[in-house]
């Protein structure tokens, strides 16, 4: 682990050289830089991608209301996220996906997809290194996943070219994108080979081949779910593909990477539920989805905190009995007007007294010890999402091996018990999880029941591993849960939850040709109610 984040401080230092504006002082392009291990660079990327903290946090985590906070109108930023009301930030934050996914505007690798690329242009000069190119193709093409979901038209088959003069890359339609990384994950696959060289600077692997085939046919799995309302036999013929090939067999194949805050390398999802643990608390569709099915991860995943103002601001250990966990509802405030959060139907009340009270000292937290914890690891991809994703496909009638109850007994049990990596506070047993599964079958009655059952568990599987923004992402895919949007006066979004991120408003100046290209194929616009390609009612 130490080695790994070793690598990362290399990386950057690197970078910061090869991204000096003193270019034009001395004899060098500045179009080329130093020759260096490539592993520094894939090490950097994992990092970058995976613990983007804020960027995701904001805004995703509460449009999908597994999260609520009781954020004020102006002055706290949390606004976007639970009442779809811009902040002072809005337009800071819509854009930082982008520039962490490609890079910012000034600079020509600090983006995690920037690095990669050039990761894999250095690696894919000898041949003796051509693991190291397939993983930094398939982390191109998980990374760029992202930016697309989030924004629609992105670019993609010009991006990460500056240094050959493209400054002003072309937006791919989705559709051309999607085709594309289905593509090069399969010419990823081909590419390993365990007589060559392994990635040492692999954060969630160590370069394990047989581990990497695993992720990739999951990841392709995922991409190809996303085209379900949009190009069924497109998405037949690639998850039929992914399955053939061998998804995730067990939790042990979970992709996660390991953080070290000592290092200045923490887990940046924590940290940020760290500084707003005051007024950020689970959603009240969550809890109530978790008691109404008598879900074990009640007991370990939520806490009421200690009476008053200033326990609920620290970290200090809470209730856990799940009898007295209360959801906070989506869409209050602190501000004592029509929307405070004490005039909800089913308001428990404050706690602590005087300068120390807190309004809303009983609803339910995240468990501190464990989400707040900022040495704790971070979930890319899991084996209880692919077998969710295959019960799913199996329930549709597609040729995968075994039958969508199955697949989606062995998803809830993998979900209860893969929240253990995040600490051993959130520890269920084995034989608890089986046991749930067991007592809580798929409905396999109608296609509809399954398919609410089964994204529905995806939903809570997701938004309780914190991973948020995939959480966000198969709610627009899938439309489960069914979710009441918040109604909040001056809300961005006309009133509905929001389908997607506006551009960053960068775009605009720096590429605009393209941008207005891009955004004439959006229906309603650049807004945040419109919706990307593959999302169609």
């Amino acid at each position: 682990m130490k080695k790994l984040l070793i690598y990362i401080g290399i990386a950057t230092v690197l970078l910061q050289v090869g991204c000096t504006k003193d270019f034009t002082k001395i004899n060098t392009d500045p179009k080329q830089t130093a020759v260096i291990d490539p592993n520094y660079l894939l090490t950097s990327a994992q990092y970058v991608y995976s613990s983007q903290g804020y960027n995701i946090f904001l805004f995703e985590s509460m449009w999908a209301q597994t999260l609520a906070s009781t954020s004020s109108l102006t002055s706290n930023y949390l606004s976007n996220a639970d009442k779809y009301v811009a902040s002072s930030g809005t337009t800071d934050y819509q854009g930082r996906i982008w520039n962490t996914d490609f890079g910012a505007t000034d600079q020509f690798f600090t983006g995690a997809a920037s690095l990669v690329y050039e990761a894999m242009n250095i690696s894919k000069a000898d041949a003796s290194k051509d693991n190291i190119t397939a993983i930094c193709s398939i982390m191109k093409v998980l990374i760029l996943e992202q930016a697309t979901d989030v924004y629609g038209d992105i670019p993609y088959s010009q991006a990460l070219q500056g240094k050959a003069g493209i400054t002003q890359p072309a937006y791919d339609k989705q559709q051309d994108i999607y085709n594309s990384m289905l593509s090069e994950l399969d010419a990823a696959i081909a590419m390993f080979d365990a007589s060559k060289v392994l990635a040492t600077g692999d954060m969630y692997y160590k370069g394990d081949i047989t581990k990497w085939k695993k992720f990739t046919y999951s990841l392709m799995l995922r991409i190809a779910m996303r085209l379900t309302k949009v190009d069924a036999a497109t998405a037949k013929q690639w998850v039929e593909k992914a399955d053939a090939g061998g998804t995730f067999a067990s939790i042990a194949d979970n992709a996660f990477i390991a953080t070290q805050n000592s290092n200045g390398h923490d887990n940046a999802l924590a940290r940020v539920y760290g500084v707003d643990i005051y007024q950020t608390r689970w959603s009240k569709t969550l809890i109530d989805y978790l008691r109404k099915n008598n879900d074990p991860r009640l007991t370990v995943v939520a806490e009421v905190p200690p009476d008053g103002l200033a326990a609920n601001k620290s970290t200090a250990a809470g209730v856990t009995d799940s009898s007295v966990q209360i959801g906070l509802p989506n869409g209050f405030d602190l501000n004592g007007g029509s929307f405070d959060i004490s005039t909800s139907a089913g308001y428990p009340g404050p706690t602590g007294t005087g300068a120390d009270i807190t309004p809303i000292g009983k609803y339910s937290r995240p468990t501190a010890s464990v989400y707040a914890n900022g040495n704790g690891p971070i979930f890319v991809l899991t084996y209880a999402e692919t077998e969710l994703l295959l019960a799913e496909a199996a329930a549709r009638g597609w040729n995968v091996s075994g039958s969508a109850a199955t697949h989606y007994a062995n998803g809830v049990s993998a979900a209860l018990q893969s929240l253990a990596t995040l600490g051993s506070a959130l520890t269920i047993s084995a034989a608890t999880a089986t046991a749930y599964a067991a007592s809580h079958p798929l409905d396999v009655s109608s296609l509809n029941n399954s398919l609410k059952q089964i994204n529905e568990q995806y939903w809570a599987t997701t938004g309780t591993m914190f991973n948020y923004i995939e959480t966000w992402i198969n709610w627009k895919r899938s439309d489960y849960p069914v979710l009441t949007p918040v109604v909040f006066p001056g809300n961005f979004s006309h009133d509905v939850i929001p389908r997607r991120q506006q551009y960053p408003p960068s775009e605009k100046t720096l590429n605009g040709t393209n941008y207005t290209a891009a955004v004439s194929t959006l229906t309603g616009g650049d807004e945040w109610n419109s919706r990307v390609w593959w999302d169609v009612p």
